[in-house]
């Protein structure tokens, strides 16, 4: 029987989601909290890889069992009862056995958050930028994302996949109303592809600042893309503001019941 996780996950603690040799990440620590519940080593496979320090509001997982599970609540209750306050398991789904969280999404949605001043709430999960920042500017260039398809410029050097063609179809900032602290102006940069390259939205959000600064243009930002090379762009942001937000499947993925709580 195969099973979904909907997992959340704030990443400070981790070096990213997948298991390093002598690092945790989010992906260990969750399949040793499986191994003691389930009482057999489950490996469970995610629907990305988030870099070092990137948080999750909505990320999937699969794992396989031999026996069905009798009481999905109670495996979610039982696995955040061991897990760290930082990692949490939101549903435990039943799904085709074929289904297969990483290769299946269809589109990943991340969202990148700013604030124009100093704020004590917002330190550990938001960025504090300029509060000059020229968002419309920024707007502007980011729409132009979806006229492109090769993003080796925001790239991470010397990785192993095969493409760094990516089909985006959002990219925009826009203010967050209320913010979370009042203080200040929060914004939120959401962008959502068919997939990411590794560092690539750190990449795209530190050269969109680089136009709200004025220091390049919206025609510039596109010559940096056409140009394929990463040392063209701007300088990769802070993990600690970045989410990966929300992952979507086919409609006839999920076909039996989801275990909320």
């Amino acid at each position: 029987m195969r099973y979904f996780l909907k997992i959340s996950f704030q990443g400070a603690a981790y070096h990213g989601w997948q298991i390093q040799p002598s690092d945790v990440s989010v992906q260990e620590t969750i399949e040793k909290a499986l191994a003691m519940v389930l009482r057999h080593d489950t490996p469970i496979t995610g629907a990305g890889r988030t870099d070092a320090g990137v948080n999750a509001t909505t990320m999937y997982a699969h794992f396989d069992t031999e026996q069905p599970i009798a009481n999905p609540p109670l495996l979610v209750r039982s696995l955040n009862g061991i897990l760290p306050q930082d990692i949490a398991i939101h549903d435990v789904i039943a799904v085709h056995d074929s289904a297969h969280a990483r290769f299946d999404a269809t589109s990943r949605t991340y969202r990148y958050f700013a604030h124009t001043g100093k704020s004590p709430l917002l330190r550990s999960l938001s960025w504090q930028c300029n509060p000059h920042l020229d968002f419309e500017m920024m707007n502007e260039a980011a729409r132009h994302l979806m006229d492109y398809e090769d993003f080796t410029s925001f790239s991470k050097l010397h990785t192993d996949v095969k493409t760094n063609n990516c089909h985006i179809t959002e990219a925009q900032w826009e203010r967050c109303e209320p913010p979370l602290d009042a203080n200040v102006e929060q914004w939120a940069f959401t962008i959502t592809a068919d997939r990411f390259l590794r560092n690539m939205v750190r990449a795209i959000v530190g050269t969109l600042v680089d136009v709200g600064n004025h220091k390049i243009t919206v025609e510039d930002f596109c010559r940096i893309i056409e140009k394929k090379d990463r040392c063209a762009a701007g300088t990769s942001m802070p993990a600690h503001a970045l989410f990966l937000w929300d992952v979507k499947y086919p409609y006839d993925l999920i076909h039996l019941s989801q275990i909320g709580h």
